[in-house]
């Protein structure tokens, strides 16, 4: 089988409106941004050089026609990014604390991005990537949600690796149980997965980092999973391997598209390593620490896909000044 695409991730790509000052007249200023964690993480990756495929679906409307060309200049390969006129494509306001961390505002009502049907998604977008990509984005309204599932189980299926970041955002559910039904079907398929702590907590309801990733990984046989602490870096679980990998200090001014950041550097590097399900990966602190310091400078700049860093830059901070 031919796997001529390294990274396909599907889901959400939206314009993310973020803090930009205020007017003469006192009144605050929001800048567009392109956004959407699935995007956030091919736009790093191919930014790093690897081929990346979008799956997901805009509207018909200015935003839309942005977006597609954004991906397009970041070299991702958008032919499976389908337009439709049935509803807007997504925005999201971003609200910044004193500290840089973010809380949204969703405008998706629907949103194009929830219209994605399964018929939208053909076999060979599946089947030809090493590694497919989704989150809880798209899982959070029909029709998406059935085709994000339908279209990861077929991935795992036809033997790509499973990448999941649930990267839960509750204003966009109206019951909270059905998202954490949603995570665990997701969670059944993944052999790579990336959570906050909050997550970790959601799913398992305890805030000990072992405990609730081993709980994690006894019931649904997760290979590989990362709960990323903020500045103070990332604990991993690999099939019982646990260890804590600490972050690094940066000016931070924006987190929107940290983690996405450091989902491209961990899934980048495991690129690299040619590493399958089941193996253990050779010095994953060492890896952690490149993913921590990418996510780390990814907070420097507002926005998401125009903050991530260099690899050149990356490769310093994480071997120069790795804690």
């Amino acid at each position: 089988m031919k796997r001529d695409i390294d990274v396909t991730a599907l889901g959400e790509v939206l314009i993310d409106f973020t803090p930009g000052g205020v007017s003469q007249q006192g009144q605050p200023l929001f800048e567009r941004n392109p956004g959407g964690a699935p995007a956030n993480v091919l736009a790093a990756l191919a930014k790093w050089g690897k081929r990346t495929a979008f799956i997901g679906k805009v509207g018909e409307d200015a935003f839309g026609r942005y977006l597609a060309d954004v991906l397009a200049e970041c070299g991702i390969d958008c032919r499976g990014l389908v337009r439709t006129s049935r509803a807007n494509t997504t925005l999201a306001f971003v609200h910044l604390d004193e500290s840089g961390d973010r809380s949204f505002s969703f405008y998706r009502n629907p949103g194009a991005d929830m219209l994605l049907d399964i018929s939208d998604v053909s076999a060979d977008q599946l089947t030809r990537p090493r590694i497919f990509h989704f989150g809880s984005v798209s899982m959070s309204a029909e029709p998406a949600a059935t085709a994000t599932l339908q279209a990861a189980q077929r991935a795992r299926i036809g033997g790509t690796i499973i990448s999941f970041d649930p990267n839960l955002r509750p204003p966009l559910w109206s019951d909270l149980e059905n998202a954490k039904r949603k995570i665990e079907a997701g969670m059944q398929l993944a052999d790579f997965v990336k959570l906050s702590e909050e997550e970790l907590h959601f799913l398992t309801g305890t805030n000990d980092l072992e405990l609730g990733t081993n709980r994690i990984a006894e019931r649904f046989r997760t290979p590989l999973m990362f709960v990323t602490l903020a500045e103070r870096g990332c604990f991993f679980n690999m099939q019982g391997h646990t260890g804590l990998v600490p972050g690094f200090a940066v000016q931070t001014v924006d987190t929107t598209g940290a983690g996405d950041t450091f989902v491209a550097a961990m899934l980048y590097q495991l690129l690299e390593t040619g590493w399958k399900p089941g193996e253990q990966v050779e010095d994953l602190a060492g890896l952690v620490a490149f993913a921590n310091a990418a996510g780390a400078l990814a907070t420097r700049k507002k926005g998401a896909i125009p903050a991530i860093p260099a690899y050149d830059e990356i490769r310093k901070l994480a071997t120069t000044h790795r804690p």
